[in-house]
């Protein structure tokens, strides 16, 4: 990630990404679109809020909602996944 610039592009798939810093110090590439989630114990997703966080939880929608955060690219990047 260079520094003072969050979004690149994935090398494999040439889609947007962002870089988020993990609560572990690891950067991580998300998808730069905002999700609505409610965390949910042993939820299907993985959520990467704002402030670093990675949460289990459910997309839903805007009413439901109590955070927004974002879907990791890993999960999504159909090059990467072969």
């Amino acid at each position: 990630m260079r520094t003072g610039n969050k979004f690149g592009i994935c090398k494999n798939c040439g889609r947007q990404i962002m870089w988020i810093r993990t609560k572990a110090g690891k950067n991580m590439p998300v998808n730069p679109q905002f999700v609505n989630y409610l965390e949910v114990k042993g939820g299907r997703e993985r959520i990467v809020t704002d402030d670093g966080r990675v949460v289990a939880g459910e997309k839903c929608g805007p009413k439901e909602s109590k955070d927004t955060g974002y879907i990791s690219h890993f999960a999504t990047c159909m090059k990467s996944r072969r």
